[in-house]
Order: C-alpha cells, then structure tokens, then sequence
C-alpha cells in the first residue's frame, strides 16, 4: 500500500473536494433563470455558459440536482425513431453523448449495446420493416432482422416458438446505448458551475412574476429574484409551473415505474425492448438488470412503486429470459412521465413573452438531454426558435400540425 495512502487514512481532516461549491445568496437578478436542476436544465446552463458566453445564470430547483426524472429513467439512448422530425432530432442527441466525457471531461459511462425492438406477430414485423426503412433513408443504423441473427447477438434470449410470444424478428438499432444518468447531470452542472453559473438546490419557485404580458422573474421560497428571461424545465410537473404562468399544456401527468435486480455475472449484450410484452431490460456496468414496463394506466403525481407493476413485469421477462427466476429485486421506483396527445415534446415560446419551455417528454426526456441543453441555450441567446425543435413548438395542438411519434414509444408509451 503506497506510504501516501496510509498517512491520509490517519489523518484527522479529509480535504474535500467540492465538484458543485454551496451556493451563495439568491443575487436579485440574473439574466437567465432556469427552474429545475435536472439534465436539461443544467445542460441548458452549460451550453448558455459555455456556446454563447452567457454566465449571469441561475438554476433553481425546489428538491436537489439531478434528483427528479433524471434520477429516475432507465438510461437508455437511440435515435430509431418513427418521424423525420423525431428522427433528426435524437440523432443529434445522440451524437452528442458520442462525444460528451470528453467534452465535459466527466466519465458518463456510455456504453454502445446495440438496441433490439423484439417483434412478436405479423403486425409487429410490418412496423418494424417500416421503421427500419423510415430510419435508414435519414441515415439511422438500423434494420429488420430475423431469430438467426437474434440468436447471434444476443444468445441468451429465449427464441423457442413453444412461448405464448414467439418472437418473430426484431427491429436492430447498432448505435443504441446506455450512460450513467447521475453522471450526465453532475457533468454538465460541474462545468457550468465553473463558467460561473449558479445553482440553487432547495430553492422552491412559487409563483411566477409578469408584467405586460411578459415573465419578470420568479417568487421564491428564499425570496423574489427578477431575470431577463426564464426557462422551465421541470419533466413530471410542467403542467404546475406552466399554470403559475398563467397558461395551460395539453399534458396528462402519469407515472413510469422500473427497477434493478441484485448484480449479476454480464451476459446481455444488449437492450431488449418488447412492444408486445411492455417490457425493456439492459445491464448496467455494475451487473444489475435494469427493468422496465410502460406508464400506470391513470395519471397521478406520486413515486410510489407497485407490486403490479413487478409482477405483470416478471411475468413477460421470464418468458425471454426463463433462467432469471431464482434473481432477486434490489430496487423499485417511479418517475413522473409528462405524456403530450402525440407523444412528442413541447420546445420553444410560449403565449409568455421571455418564457421558454421544455416539457412534455414522456419516456424520451433522458436520451434528449443533449440537444435539448444546446437548442434551449441557442432559442435563448438568439431569441429565434432552432429549425430542429419548431415541430416540437406549443401552438401545434391549436392548428393540429401534430408530430405522431407514439408509434416509436416501443413499450406501450
């Protein structure tokens, strides 16, 4: 054991090195306020800070950093969706996170698996043939294959045809990965803090402060805070803040539950999602199974986890992968998924002047975080809305130019 090792053991003091510095008092104005501190937020922070030279910022959040949605997904990131806008919009995302522990020198732990959509009837193959044509005229990795080659990639699944579900072939997307989601966040709000961002962890916005038509800032439980313009991203209630600015979404608040098994030896290669089933699995770095199914069937605002939901889950996971039945569960939560009638996002304006939203996000908030930050960052330096996220803007519900992508939701979404 190094001789240096041991002297700091002993020691009575450990010098502690803050990456996130405890927050100074609430200044009374900032250029920029962001409400919520998780991936989007603070990715919105960083790329303002660190693209458009924009520092005089603040991130309110009434919990802690990272801890609402982004603490609670599954971690999983494709670009296979099912419209072009979608399409071009999550492989910008994804190209992103390629390259993100350089760039914010913070190990995120991606991980490239490769992503199966299982499907199981004749219906299933056709949409999969169908998305897989969709993806590959935009230039997406991705493919219609069949059992044999199933079996190659991932030996472990069960392809027997004397199962309820046969699987019949599966829609291959090469580039879909993982990273570690807490990482994601504490990367980007550690850079941004560098560049003079601020942050304020339980710090409660409640109410929003306008005048002639436009937000001036926010009421806080620390106090009012006046800013030049504010962003709200807040992922499972969007809907609450949205009404403190005195305007409505078209969202339905549902929660989304997952958990983890005890650690095992690695043998999935790959994410595993079943349409049919309501089921998504992958293994993280740790060994754990990390296990999901689609949103509750009522809309609430509660985390509470089920024992429905793990039993329904177990039920089709053993059907796929019969050899995990002696496994134990480690953990179980939920997360607050904001479901839009199109299943797509709300980004952009709002009938506030100097009020940017990011909402609506349903299952995909995570695996967006990147172009989210950079487009929100963009949309609020230049004050002109990115071509990238106009389909995505508030009033296409008014003229019915929706998007569609619920048909790439893969588990039920």
């Amino acid at each position: 054991m190094p001789l240096a090792l041991v002297k700091y053991g002993i020691r009575s003091k450990y010098p502690a090195w803050r990456q996130i510095p405890a927050a100074a008092d609430l200044k009374s104005s900032y250029d920029v306020l962001i409400i919520g501190a998780g991936g989007h937020g603070l990715a919105t922070a960083y790329y303002l800070a660190t693209v458009h030279g924009i520092t005089n910022v603040a991130v309110l959040d009434k919990g802690y950093l990272g801890g609402g949605n982004t603490a609670r997904n599954t971690a999983i990131i494709r670009s296979n969706y099912l419209t072009p806008e979608g399409v071009a919009f999550y492989d910008d995302a994804l190209r992103e996170f390629q390259t993100l522990s350089n760039k914010l020198g913070f190990n995120i732990m991606y991980s490239e698996r490769g992503h199966f959509t299982l499907a199981h009837t004749d219906a299933a193959i056709r949409t999969s043939r169908w998305r897989a044509e969709v993806n590959k005229h935009l230039g997406i990795d991705s493919e219609l294959i069949y059992p044999d080659e199933i079996a190659r990639i991932e030996p472990t699944l069960n392809l027997s045809k004397d199962v309820r579900f046969p699987v019949l072939g599966a829609l291959y997307h090469k580039p879909g990965a993982i990273a570690r989601h807490d990482a994601v966040a504490w990367g980007y709000a550690t850079r941004a803090v560098e560049r003079g961002v601020e942050i304020h962890q339980k710090t409660e916005v409640t109410s929003i402060l306008t005048e002639n038509g436009k937000a001036i800032g926010v009421e806080t439980d620390r106090g009012t805070v006046k800013a030049g313009c504010l962003v709200q991203a807040v992922s499972g209630h969007s809907s609450i803040v949205a009404k403190m600015a005195g305007f409505r979404l078209p969202i339905r608040s549902i929660p989304l539950q997952a958990c983890v098994s005890q650690p095992l030896k690695p043998f999935l290669n790959s994410i595993v999602v079943s349409g049919s089933l309501h089921i998504y699995i992958s293994q993280s770095a740790r060994g754990e199974l990390v296990m999901g199914s689609a949103t509750d069937p009522y809309s609430l605002y509660n985390t509470r986890s089920t024992l429905e939901f793990t039993e329904g889950l177990m039920g089709h996971l053993l059907e796929l992968f019969p050899f995990l039945g002696n496994v134990k569960l480690l953990r179980q939560w939920a997360g607050i998924a904001d479901m839009t009638p199109d299943f797509a996002p709300v980004m952009g304006l709002t009938p506030l002047d100097n009020y940017y939203i990011d909402a609506g996000w349903g299952t995909y908030g995570f695996k967006a975080t990147p172009a989210c930050g950079k487009y929100m960052a963009q949309l609020v330096a230049s004050g002109r809305v990115p071509d990238i996220i106009k389909p995505y803007r508030l009033d296409r519900f008014r003229d019915f130019s929706l998007v569609g992508e619920k048909g790439a939701a893969s588990v039920g979404h």
